[in-house]
């Protein structure tokens, strides 16, 4: 979801070859417009923000992590990931044999206030911390802890079939973009009633939905880096900063106010 043509720095990607540990952690921070290129693992990953806003891209689907959230990675999966702002970036790589209770996909997850402290302990332990003794024992907590976080909707799913896919890609680059979806079908070739089924086959979701959750997820972007609800609503494609804010609250539970206070009440504390 990254409109960003050209990344301004590259991260460097783990050397491991094997986990020294059943759980490591890496800490970065990354600067404005890092990619960290397509890649995967032979274990388990969580990607988790301390600050700022994570974009995660597989073959067929967009994941965002704004504050409060993290995105599961499984193994074999081949991904990338972007960031818009500064980001605090917390990694936990997590042995297979802990995570047997995961279903085998990417998917995103509220955490808790005390999960976030299990995170930042353990992202604070050194790589051959001993197993058998309080840090292994913290380790523990944190994977059982995990396993209970709820799986929330910041994914938006992209479908394969290359004339929907045209219609993404377009709606990615310009997310204020208030063409119908017979409109769209115009320019495809399709009439609405065969755009629309087909919409919900390749996505799961309605054309309406689609876009929707498309914009909500490019402004958190925006909003964590500041800009004005009311600047950010009209980008997005919402014709006033109230419908945006219903729309948010909706589909997240809270305002855009409201998610962005409650991060920086925790990340002060």
């Amino acid at each position: 979801m990254s409109q960003n043509s050209q990344p301004a720095f590259i991260r460097t990607l783990p050397a491991y070859r094997s986990l020294p540990r059943p759980v490591v952690a890496r800490v970065d921070s990354l600067r404005p417009g890092t990619l960290t290129p397509w890649h995967h693992h032979d274990w388990w990953q969580l990607t988790y923000a301390v600050s700022g806003v994570l974009a995660l891209e597989t073959s067929g689907e967009s994941f965002m992590a704004p504050p409060q959230r993290a995105i599961w990675i499984p193994p074999g999966l081949q991904h990338k990931a972007t960031n818009v702002s500064r980001t605090e970036m917390r990694s936990l790589y997590i042995d297979s044999a802990l995570m047997a209770w995961a279903p085998p996909r990417c998917r995103v997850i509220a955490i808790s206030p005390l999960v976030r402290e299990l995170i930042v302990a353990v992202s604070a332990l050194p790589e051959d911390y001993d197993i058998a003794e309080a840090a292994g024992r913290l380790v523990r907590v944190l994977v059982d802890q995990l396993s209970s976080m709820p799986e929330v909707a910041f994914n938006l799913p992209m479908p394969a079939e290359p004339r929907l896919a045209k219609i993404c890609a377009g709606l990615q680059l310009a997310p204020d973009d208030s063409r119908t979806i017979s409109e769209w079908g115009r320019l495809i070739g399709l009439s609405e009633r065969s755009l629309t089924r087909l919409f919900m086959q390749q996505t799961g979701l309605s054309f309406g939905d689609w876009r929707q959750r498309l914009r909500l997820l490019v402004a958190l972007g925006g909003l964590e880096q500041g800009r004005p609800v009311t600047r950010v609503a009209l980008d997005s494609g919402y014709a006033s900063p109230s419908a945006f804010i219903a729309a948010f609250r909706r589909a997240f539970g809270v305002t855009p106010t409201e998610m962005f206070k409650q991060h920086s009440e925790t990340v002060a504390g």
